[in-house]
């Protein structure tokens, strides 16, 4: 290695017939060149590439080589020397340039540095020698006023698409960061393009960045400043940086993701974006791509380049091409087709050139074997730059014309002599028009790529690029309809092969079917089920043949290093090229999108738990009191017992509640306690029926109007006044409140069972209590109502575990999954709290997990209650709905997934089978066959069971009937402990029973001779059961009545009382004569006077 040159190796072997030999360029045994150019003429060029241009050799490579291999229409053949150089040091390369001009080359090539550029783009104007370059650096010095640029530069100038996109996104600031003094001049051009308008925009901030991790500290600091505020970033780097930058950003948990908004300016988004890297998709990013991969042209260089061994050609061997590449690719048939003008328009334009050049080449070649087979990587040896005098010294030998001399860098005369057809060239290249790889190619008088169309796209999911913009140097930006279509290029399947699907039995999913007697099945008959049906339907949408075959080792797939491609069971098949689809019930997971391609999803699922259908409950005794809980009833009780109490209360307080009632007549001696309370309880009010112990018997025959009104208006007047001198010798009278403590819980009672009562408040408070009890009891009664009939008609079970946060605080039911599976890597790889508590359980107890599905299954069903399995929903719901169908789903999904079809990596198949499986999603197909083979195909009949519940049986009200007989029981006992007490009573209260049976007679029978004196003579009332009662001493008595012997304590027993003091405290209540049936109203014993007598009595027994 010397002057920092290198030499490189030779170029591969399947270039080597490429070469120049000494007699290659040769004629006939005159030694000329025919006016026609023969097959074996060759057209040299020099090639100078910087090192790290590996992809751009490969692609000027291939160009050469596509060009050589059309031998049916090719005019000559291209040879060329290359150079790789790694210094920019403009003496030595001075020093090569020079050697590759003494080489005799037509025209040069190259990709080199900004550095190295400026030295190159001299040399090449000063001897006018055609340059073409995949891309000029930004700042060129162009020559002076009226002098031809030999420099041709491929990449067009687009800084007014970068100007033009910021404005489309609206974008009022931009951040730009740079990597080389070549952005910073780049955003030099960019402010001279911005004209003054409402749309310019400013740069915030600009920055230059050395590498990656210069790049992410100053997104930290952006992030200090406005966290949440929207940061548009232009990035000017080269590819692999940009990459590196945009990895970092996303996995920097510091730095935001929404707010960030990536250009990427150069043309970077031609080159290849793993899918597999999902930060990519993580972030917006927008840049430009010169490759339209939907072009003929290009689909058909791919298919060619990617059978290339990456190997020999690097960046070759896949569908993508960086845009340097392309531009190179481009530039050699650019030259071509420069060519082909010259050589058409006159033949013999390189001919002296030709004869010259064979000279030249036998000189070099005696010199120093530097060249093999004439296509050369050279470097600057002792016959590099040193030799190049001597080598160009070789094209000044025989020459016909001797007008022509060689190229020599180290003139002595001072000047130089400049390539004779150099003008020619440059001028036919910038006519050349032919359609490229980086679309229709034209220049300018100034060699500048004009009528060219860059696509504006964004980065979407697994690296998709997506088009939402054209721009072209005529028309400007032109946005495209909010359509996503995919940039990569359309694969083409197969159709006349039979593909292998691999799939693993698992009901009901893939099952093997039941042949019937006497039926043989082959092939793909020998299976049924959900994933069979799908396999025949997409096969009939891609008009495709399959095969089914059962994985070997039974799995799904997993990582395992001892398995032959890293990956077990139908995975491992599919990364091992064994099978081309996999159909079955495998979860579409990060970790297998790695190695495999997915469809959409034909099946959303997620994490479910199995458990054993607990007993139905038995209903209690008292079930009838479940519609309301325990709270509501002990709340009732309380409120039962206040409102009764305010009740009795109220009616203490309020005077409304209080009447007087006429106590009978008082004994001389001194009564027996007990039958002085019996006989309070036996009295009634004025105008009562019954309740008097003694009745006057009233004159016979019907009273006459006026005698009958002027005795009731006589007995009434003294009634009320006795009533209201109790102090008077006669019977005195008492007040009686009926609101007892016992009438008032019997009150509140009758109101809650929705009964009447006897009684009822006068008062205002206590109808005020009355009525909020009312209202208080309806609502509470219909509400119970509502829902007694869901308690008594449906039987609930009582389930252990109702959702996974159950299931996770406790321990007495265990828990598990598959093992290995994908349930169990969720669980494994989840961050969420609850699902890491269930991790630790199932993980500290190995025992919970299950080998296979039907293995779980059968120990749900065996364990009493006492295991739950962790299942796909899918496959819950259908062992719920088979024999014996003791298995229930409770609680929600703990995730949401789905189930996918699976094909390697890069098939072809990927595309057709994602659009079939929509288009079955959309058609309903797919619900059609869930619904085939979860519930067509029940074995568990559950309309059976619905009936069953909607009759009640004794066991839902056993309890009202308890509860009827204990009344029942309860009143029969106190009834007879009543009967006793009640005997006692009146067998000790006998004793003085004869003297007040005769004391009431007497007072009786002279109250009813007043009243027959008062009336009139000869108008004695009859003994018929009416009379008047008043004290003896204001009425004499002229006549007697003897009652019949019976004793206080029979007539006690039976005397009918009817009592009507509602009626007599309203004023209601007349008098009643029993034996003429003559009712007289209370207008008539109003008018009664003031002596008329005492209350009035009826007697209930009559004359009987």
């Amino acid at each position: 290695m010397r002057f920092g040159l290198k030499l490189s190796c030779l170029w591969p072997s399947f270039l080597l017939w490429l070469t120049w030999s000494s007699d290659g360029g040769g004629g006939p045994a005159g030694g000329g060149v025919s006016a026609q150019p023969s097959l074996t003429e060759k057209i040299p060029l020099g090639a100078i590439f910087e090192q790290g241009t590996d992809e751009v050799q490969s692609a000027f490579k291939y160009a050469m080589l596509n060009h050589n291999l059309n031998v049916s229409s090719r005019r000559f053949e291209l040879q060329a020397y290359v150079d790789v150089i790694n210094t920019a040091d403009a003496f030595k390369l001075s020093r090569l340039i020079c050697n590759q001009f003494s080489r005799g080359v037509y025209s040069m090539l190259g990709a080199v540095s900004p550095d190295s550029f400026d030295t190159l783009h001299s040399y090449s104007n000063t001897f006018q020698m055609p340059f073409v370059t995949p891309w000029f650096p930004e700042k060129v010095l162009t020559p002076s006023s009226g002098f031809l640029d030999f420099a041709l530069s491929m990449r067009p100038d687009y800084h007014q698409a970068i100007i033009d996109t910021i404005q489309f996104y609206g974008w009022r600031k931009i951040i730009y960061l740079y990597d080389s003094h070549d952005g910073l001049l780049r955003l030099q051009q960019i402010y001279q393009g911005l004209k003054p308008g409402n749309e310019s925009f400013q740069v915030e901030l600009v920055k230059r960045i050395s590498n990656v991790s210069m790049a992410i500290e100053f997104l930290h600091t952006l992030e200090q400043i406005g966290r949440f505020e929207n940061k548009h970033i232009v990035l000017d780097c080269p590819t692999e940086m940009a990459k590196q930058i945009l990895i970092q950003h996303v996995r920097d948990l510091r730095l935001g993701r929404r707010t960030y908004h990536y250009l990427l300016s150069g043309l970077v988004m031609d080159d290849r974006w793993e899918s597999e890297i999902i930060e990519f998709g993580a972030i917006n990013i927008t840049g430009f791509r010169i490759v339209d991969t939907n072009r003929r042209l290009v689909r058909e260089f791919y298919d060619s380049w990617k059978r290339l061994d990456p190997q020999m050609s690097v960046g070759a061997g896949r569908e993508s091409i960086s845009a340097q590449a392309a531009l190179m690719y481009d530039a050699v048939f650019v030259l071509v087709e420069a060519f082909n003008k010259i050589l058409r328009k006159k033949p013999d334009q390189f001919r002296n050139n030709v004869q010259r050049r064979s000279q030249t080449l036998m000189v070099a070649q005696a010199a120093a074997s530097t060249s093999m087979d004439g296509y050369n990587y050279t470097g600057g040896g002792s016959n590099g730059a040193g030799g190049s005098g001597g080598g160009g010294g070789g094209y000044a030998g025989n020459d016909s014309g001797g007008s022509s001399r060689a190229l020599d860098c180290n003139t002595a005369k001072g000047w130089v002599n400049a390539w004779e057809h150099g003008d020619k060239i440059s001028r036919y290249l910038r006519k050349v028009e032919i359609e490229g790889l980086t679309g229709d190619i034209k220049f300018n008088d100034d060699g500048r790529r004009v009528n060219y169309t860059l696509h504006v796209v964004e980065m979407t999911v697994n690296s998709a690029m997506v088009k939402v913009a054209e721009w072209n140097d005529d028309a400007g930006l032109q946005p495209l309809n909010a359509k996503y279509v995919r940039l990569r290029p359309h694969v083409e399947f197969e159709k006349n092969r039979t593909y292998v699907v691999t799939t693993v039995l698992e009901e009901p999913y893939i099952m093997l079917k039941k042949a019937t007697h006497g039926e043989k099945l082959l092939g793909n008959e020998r299976f049924e089920g959900y994933c069979k049906d799908l396999a025949d339907l997409v096969a009939k949408e891609l008009g495709i043949n399959y095969e089914l075959r059962l994985v070997k080792d039974g799995n799904y797939g997993s990582e395992k290093s001892t398995a032959h491609g890293g990956w077990d069971g139908m995975v491992g098949e599919l990364v091992r090229k064994e099978a081309d689809i996999a159909i079955a019930a495998m979860t579409i997971t990060a970790e297998r999108e790695r190695v495999i391609d997915f469809s959409k999803p034909f099946m959303s699922l997620g994490i479910s738990i199995m458990i054993k259908k607990p007993v139905k409950q038995t209903p209690g005794v008292f079930s009838f009191m479940n519609p309301l809980s325990q709270e509501i009833w002990v709340s009732v009780i309380f409120s039962y017992i206040g409102v009764s109490i305010v009740l009795f209360f109220v009616s203490r307080f309020s005077p409304h509640e209080w009447r007087l009632v006429q106590q009978p007549p008082q004994q001389s001696q001194s009564p027996d306690p007990h039958a002085h309370h019996e006989q309070l309880a036996n009295q009634q009010p004025p105008g009562i029926i019954g309740g008097a112990p003694m009745s006057v018997p009233a004159p016979p025959g019907p009273p006459t109007p006026g005698a009958q009104s002027a005795a009731g208006a006589a007995a009434l007047q003294a009634a009320l006044s006795a009533a209201g001198n109790p102090g008077s010798s006669g019977s005195p009278s008492a007040a009686v409140n009926e609101f007892s403590v016992w009438n008032s819980f019997w009150f509140s009672l009758a109101a809650f069972m929705q009964q009447g009562c006897d009684i009822s408040p006068r008062s205002v408070s206590g109808r005020i209590a009355a009525a909020s009890w009312f209202f208080f009891t309806l609502i509470l009664i219909s509400s119970y109502t509502a829902n007694l009939a869901a308690f008594l008609t449906v039987e609930r079970m009582v389930t252990p575990i109702n959702s996974p946060e159950d299931l996770a605080m406790q321990t007495e039911v265990q828990y598990g999954t598959l093992l290995h599976g994908s349930t169990w890597d969720f669980f494994r790889r989840s961050q969420i709290g609850l699902h890491n508590k269930m991790w630790e359980y199932m993980n500290a107890r190995k025992s919970v997990f299950v080998n296979t599905y039907d293995e779980g299954i059968k120990r749900v069903r065996t364990s009493k209650g006492k295991y739950a399995l962790l299942v796909e929903s899918p496959k819950n719901e259908y062992v719920n709905a088979r024999e014996p169908c003791d298995t229930m789903k409770v609680g929600r999904n703990l995730d949401t997934k789905g189930f996918g079809i699976a094909t390697p990596l890069g098939s072809a198949l990927k595309d057709p089978i994602n659009l079939a499986v929509l288009k079955l999603t959309e058609n309903a197909e797919l619900i059609k066959l869930h619904q085939k083979w979860w519930y067509d195909k029940t074995e568990c009949s559950i309309h059976k069971e619905a009936s069953a519940h909607n009759e009640l049986s004794l066991s839902n009200v056993a309890g009202i009937f308890y509860i009827l007989i204990g009344g029942l029981l309860v009143s029969v006992f106190v009834a007879i402990l009543e009967f006793c007490f009640r005997s006692k009573d009146s067998r000790s209260a006998s004793s003085g029973s004869g003297m007040s049976m005769s004391m009431g007679m007497g007072r009786g029978m002279g109250m009813g001779m007043g009243l027959g004196h008062g009336a009139g003579s000869g108008s004695l009332g009859k003994a018929n059961g009416s009379m008047m009662l008043g004290p003896s001493s204001a009425v004499p008595s002229t006549h007697t009545h003897q009652r019949s012997g019976l004793t206080d304590t029979m007539h006690a027993k039976a005397k009918l009382t009817i009592q009507a003091s509602r009626d007599y405290d309203n004023g209601r209540v007349g008098y009643l004569n029993c034996a003429s049936l003559q009712y007289y109203p209370p207008a008539q014993l109003s008018a009664t006077p003031p002596d008329a007598g005492d209350a009035l009595h009826m007697n209930a027994h009559g004359q009987v």
